[in-house]
């Protein structure tokens, strides 16, 4: 019983994350034309928040199809020619992290370092992750602001330096499980 009590836990929070979501990204177009979000005299031209609304809206409709359940995730991940990318901290990512993932931290995000971590093929598919696919929410997974995970980020960010073929990891696990693959880094143990 108290498993399935997680389990339905996890479920529901999963549910609300998802609608609280959705109910964030519908409403970044209107916001996006609010008269102080428009770039006014003196704004940066290097920064466009209106874009960056149209482009979160552009993503919220395909990322709900490329959700996937944890097994196919392992599926995929399994595959040479998918890469598993951890976009959390480096500190984070030697404290623990799903076997396989490669870590490039989100603010180290430019088109260069992507090329250099994904390769040439702009197609390829990417599997991402992000601490609140953890139901431990502890070092060095804490969990965090549903309607700011990493996830959301990562995948927006992605596709925005064009490569469309995301996936995200659609559940909560336990990062103890042996199906989860959780290894550190030997970094970490220095």
């Amino acid at each position: 019983m108290p498993k399935e009590h997680c389990r339905m836990r996890a479920r529901l929070s999963l549910a609300r994350a998802a609608a609280g979501t959705a109910l964030f990204l519908a409403a970044l177009p209107a916001l996006a034309q609010q008269p102080g979000l428009q770039p006014a005299p003196g704004d940066n031209p290097q920064i466009d928040f209106p874009g960056y609304v149209e482009m979160a809206a552009q993503v919220q409709t395909t990322r709900a199809d490329r959700l996937v359940d944890h097994a196919t995730f392992e599926a995929m991940a399994a595959r040479d020619d998918v890469l598993l990318l951890d976009a959390r901290s480096a500190g984070a990512f030697a404290l623990g992290h799903i076997d396989g993932a490669v870590n490039l931290p989100l603010p180290d995000f430019t088109a260069q370092s992507l090329a250099e971590v994904i390769g040439e093929d702009r197609d390829r598919a990417i599997l991402i992750y992000c601490n609140n696919n953890f139901s431990n929410d502890v070092t060095p997974v804490v969990r965090k602001v549903i309607t700011l995970a990493l996830n959301i980020q990562t995948m927006i960010n992605l596709v925005g330096y064009g490569y469309p073929n995301v996936y995200e990891l659609g559940e909560v696990v336990d990062f103890t499980e042996p199906r989860v693959r959780w290894v550190t880094s030997m970094a970490a143990s220095d």
